[in-house]
């Protein structure tokens, strides 16, 4: 898997911190680890009922995802991770609820019957989105948008606002808004928060959530950056 395209980055935060990359062409997906900075023999591997339950039929057609904890109005269980994962399923926009804790799918919606409503209008230009995880559990989510703009969410407050991609919305990313193909945090305990932005021709930008900017990069996806990342 020498270039990387068309796949899509999501969050892991129950157990060890990872990451988890699902290539859509394959219909296969990876695991980093956050800790061991590798992802482990046996990766990619086939996605399948027996490894991501009901969602395993829908995750060809994934465009984005990303991660909460305690979500209000959808906690099952104290520090409850979910893995929230968006797609089409018979041209309706739907979302995967996958609780992290008991490695399942909680449920499967349509995103219209959902606490993430509000995202419908923009459903098809979102490129990538993370919760923006950087004063405590203030549930504001940040979405970039394939046309140079980006939304951003307040759960709690149900308000939502549209603005241009600008030095003070995502510093640093304006160069790079026609190469993005996904986006993942990483929740690094004891510092600031990264926000990886892969682009093509195998490249990424961290992006530091604290400081509201592109923090580095690009850089070059290889066997020193992203460890088994590239296996085929």
């Amino acid at each position: 898997m020498p270039q990387l395209k068309n796949f899509v980055t999501v969050d892991w935060r129950s157990g060890k911190d990872g990451i988890h990359f699902f290539f859509k062409d394959i219909n296969k997906y990876s695991r980093y680890s956050n800790n061991d900075e590798n992802i482990p023999e046996g990766y990619p591997s086939a996605i399948s009922q027996g490894n991501w339950g009901d969602f395993h039929s829908h995750a060809k057609n994934l465009r984005f995802g990303f991660t909460t904890t305690d979500l209000p109005g959808e906690t099952e269980g104290s520090d409850t991770d979910i893995s929230w994962l968006f797609f089409y399923k018979d041209n309706t926009p739907t979302v995967c609820k996958y609780n992290q804790d008991s490695d399942s799918a909680s449920y499967i919606k349509p995103v219209k019957n959902t606490v993430w409503a509000a995202l419908l209008p923009y459903f098809d230009r979102i490129v990538a989105g993370t919760w923006w995880d950087v004063i405590g559990k203030s549930f504001v989510f940040k979405f970039i948008l394939s046309d140079g703009n980006h939304i951003t969410f307040d759960y709690k407050k149900k308000h939502l606002h549209e603005a241009a991609i600008s030095s003070t919305a995502w510093n640093g990313l304006t160069p790079y808004l026609k190469r993005i193909i996904t986006g993942v945090q990483e929740d690094r305990t004891f510092a600031d928060n990264y926000f990886y932005i892969f682009l093509t021709n195998n490249q990424y930008l961290v992006y530091n959530l604290q400081l509201n900017t592109v923090q580095s990069g690009p850089h070059a996806v290889n066997d020193t950056s992203w460890r088994g990342l590239q296996r085929g």
